[in-house]
C-alpha cells in the first residue's frame, strides 16, 4: 500500500495553492536584479534575506510539516559557522586548522546534523511549550559555552577573517558574486524542502503532526520521524550559518544568541509556515524593517534607539490580521476576491 494512502486526510491536503507563472516571474526578477540594484541591496539586503530565509526554512520543516516549534535554528546555524571557522582558515590561526573548503564545508554540515540529531532526540520526548523550553535551554547553553570557552571557540571574541574560498578565481564576498552565491543555495534548499514536503517522508511527517497515534498504529515510528526532521532541517540552517559567517567575515557567540534565535521564529511566523516560500517572505520583511526601522523612527521624530518597537508592531499587526502570516493573508484576500459579493459563494 502506498504511503500517501495510509496517511490521515489532513496530511494529504496540498501545502499551498499553486501560483501560475509566479515562480518564473520571481526567478527572472532575481536573476536580473544585480543589473539595476546597488551593492548595498545585493550584499546586505538580499544576501541577508536569503541567509535568514534558509535558516527559517529549517523551522518550517519542523513546525510546518512536523508541528514542532523550536528555537534551535540559529544555534545550528552558529554551530556550522563555528565549524567552518575552526576547521577552515581564519585570522585566529592558533586555533583554526586551515583545511580546504571541500573538507570543511561537508564536515561542518555533517557535524551540524549530528548536533541536531542529539538535540532532537531530547526535544521530541516532550510536546508544546516543553519542546520550546528544551530547545531554548540548548540554545542558551551553546551561547554561554561558546562565550566562556577559549580553547576551541575563542571565547567572547570568536573568530574573524572567516572568508569564502577563492573558487574559480572569484572573490565571493564581492556584492554581486555573494548575491548569486546566496541565491543559488536559497533556491536549492527551497526546492529540496518543497520536494521533501511532498515526498513519502514529508507526507508521513505531516501525518505524525496531525495524528501521531494513528500513525503509530499504522506502524510508523513517530519518534524516529521527528528526530529525522531535526536532522534534515539542520542542513539548510547549517548552510545559512556558513554563508552568514562569510558575509560578516566573522563568527561570535552573539551570532547564536537568544535574540537571534527568537528573530528566526518571528521571521517564520511573519511569512507563514504553510509553504517554504514563507520563510523567505518573512526574512525579506524582517531585513527591511531591521535595516530601515531607525531611519523611519527618526523621520517620525521618535528616538532611533526604539527601532525594535517598529519591528514588534509590524509582527503584531501581521499576526493579528493573519495567524498564518503573510501567506495566509494573501490566501484570504484571494479567496475574498473569488467570491460573489451578492451571494458570498465562489464564482
Amino acid at each position: 500500500m502506498a504511503v500517501a494512502e495510509t496517511l490521515p486526510v489532513e496530511a494529504k491536503r496540498p501545502r499551498a495553492a499553486n501560483v501560475p507563472g509566479g515562480y518564473w516571474v520571481l526567478a527572472i526578477i532575481l536573476l536580473v536584479l544585480p543589473g539595476f540594484a546597488s551593492d548595498f541591496v545585493m550584499f546586505q539586503i538580499m544576501g541577508w534575506t536569503f541567509i535568514l530565509g534558509m535558516i527559517a526554512l529549517s523551522l518550517m520543516v519542523r513546525a510546518g510539516d512536523g508541528g514542532m516549534v523550536s528555537l534551535l535554528q540559529m544555534t545550528l546555524a552558529g554551530f556550522a559557522g563555528y565549524m567552518v571557522a575552526i576547521f577552515g582558515p581564519s585570522a585566529i590561526d592558533t586555533i583554526s586548522f586551515g583545511w580546504p573548503w571541500y573538507i570543511t564545508i561537508p564536515l561542518a554540515l555533517i557535524l551540524t546534523a549530528l548536533f541536531a540529531t542529539g538535540a532532537g532526540w531530547l526535544a521530541v520526548r516532550s510536546e508544546g511549550i516543553y519542546t520550546i523550553m528544551i530547545t531554548l535551554a540548548i540554545a542558551a547553553a551553546f551561547f554561554y559555552f561558546t562565550r566562556q570557552n577559549y580553547v576551541i571557540f575563542n571565547g567572547f571574541s570568536g573568530f574573524n577573517g572567516v572568508l569564502p574560498p577563492q573558487l574559480f578565481g572569484v572573490d565571493w564576498r564581492q556584492p554581486v558574486a555573494f548575491y548569486y552565491l546566496t541565491l543559488f543555495w536559497a533556491v536549492l534548499w527551497f526546492l529540496v524542502v518543497l520536494y521533501v514536503s511532498r515526498a513519502p517522508f514529508g507526507l508521513a511527517l505531516q501525518g505524525v503532526r496531525d495524528n501521531p497515534r494513528r500513525m503509530a498504529a499504522l506502524g510508523y515510528n513517530v519518534t524516529a520521524h521527528r528526530v529525522a526532521a531535526y536532522t534534515f532541517a539542520a542542513l539548510p540552517a547549517g548552510m545559512g550559518g556558513i554563508l552568514l559567517a562569510w558575509q560578516s567575515a566573522q563568527i561570535s557567540p552573539g551570532t547564536a544568541g537568544i535574540g537571534p534565535a527568537i528573530d528566526i521564529l518571528v521571521i517564520a511566523v511573519i511569512g507563514g509556515l504553510r509553504h517554504p516560500i514563507g520563510a523567505f517572505i518573512g526574512a525579506f520583511v524582517f531585513v527591511i524593517l531591521k535595516t530601515f526601522a531607525i531611519d523611519i523612527l527618526i523621520a517620525l521624530g521618535i528616538g532611533g534607539e526604539r527601532f525594535q518597537l517598529l519591528i514588534g508592531l509590524g509582527f503584531l499587526l501581521i499576526v493579528f490580521f493573519s495567524p498564518d502570516g503573510l501567506l495566509g493573508l494573501w490566501e484570504r484576500l484571494r479567496n475574498a476576491r473569488a467570491k460573489d459579493p451578492l451571494t458570498g459563494k465562489a464564482r
